[in-house]
């Protein structure tokens, strides 16, 4: 019987867990806007992430926005782990999005999420969304451009079809894509295999649907993750609470794996 790996080299040389954390839940309520009240809370839990052993954690600026970058950045400054971020998308409001993919709006936020991470360098800089005024070809150039100048090590896209990491990847290498995908919702099945065959991790957002005790029983939420963890190796699973005991209940889903 073969083991089910613990680790995915993200871009071929940053090795994490594969199960991480995501940080969206460490902002205000209601609209994940506004900063995380327990904030003192919030950096406990994150500094108890990465005592049990969590090395890989997502965030993005449309959380908050900004305020999870920098709940992160404050509470795992100085510890050895691997922070990925998202642009290109932005929240002035709890209910209103907006998308703008061009290069100089993702270098200046390029350059606000250094600043609020606490790095020097981002680990992973995701696409949040494909911009439908800016051709996904442009964006990544401008990502490129990030991580030829050292601000970025490697990019990634969320959000996105098998079409748009194939125009990425003529433009530059791809280290992930970040789109939905539980047991419950599956029509992403053939793109992880796709993304596996090319060595690009594949991080599941929303990993136990979006009311995981509805899901017809059909399994408990660290079951929901060992499933993930189980289904591909290059699924990176980056489940979210604000709790530390479901936290260590998260973790504790390598038991069943």
């Amino acid at each position: 019987m073969t083991s089910t790996p613990t680790t995915f080299k993200i871009g071929g040389d940053l090795e994490v867990n594969r199960l991480g954390y995501g940080a969206m839940r460490l902002t205000g309520r209601p609209g994940n806007f506004g900063p995380y009240k327990d904030w003192e809370g919030g950096l406990k839990l994150l500094r108890r992430a990465a005592d049990l052993g969590i090395s890989f954690y997502d965030s993005a600026r449309s959380y908050g926005p900004e305020t999870a970058d920098q709940i992160v950045g404050e509470g795992l400054e100085g510890r050895g782990v691997i922070i990925a971020t998202k642009g290109g998308v932005d929240k002035p409001e709890p209910t209103r999005i907006v998308v703008d993919g061009s290069r100089d709006t993702l270098h200046r936020q390029i350059d606000q999420a250094l600043v609020n991470l606490k790095r020097d360098q981002i680990d992973l800089f995701q696409l949040h969304r494909v911009d439908p005024e800016t051709s996904i070809e442009e964006s990544i150039a401008a990502l490129a451009e990030a991580q030829e100048d050292g601000r970025i090590r490697h990019i990634g896209l969320s959000n996105v079809k098998r079409d748009h990491l194939d125009r990425a990847l003529t433009v530059a290498p791809i280290a992930s894509v970040q789109n939905r995908f539980n047991v419950s919702e599956t029509s992403d099945s053939d793109f992880v295999d796709y993304t596996a065959s090319k060595g690009i991790a594949f991080i599941p957002y929303g990993p136990l649907g979006a009311d995981p005790m509805q899901q017809g029983a059909k399994l408990e939420p660290r079951q929901s993750l060992a499933w993930l963890l189980k289904r591909s190796p290059n699924i990176v699973v980056i489940a979210g609470t604000t709790s530390i005991a479901h936290l260590e209940e998260n973790w504790s889903a390598w038991d069943l794996v």
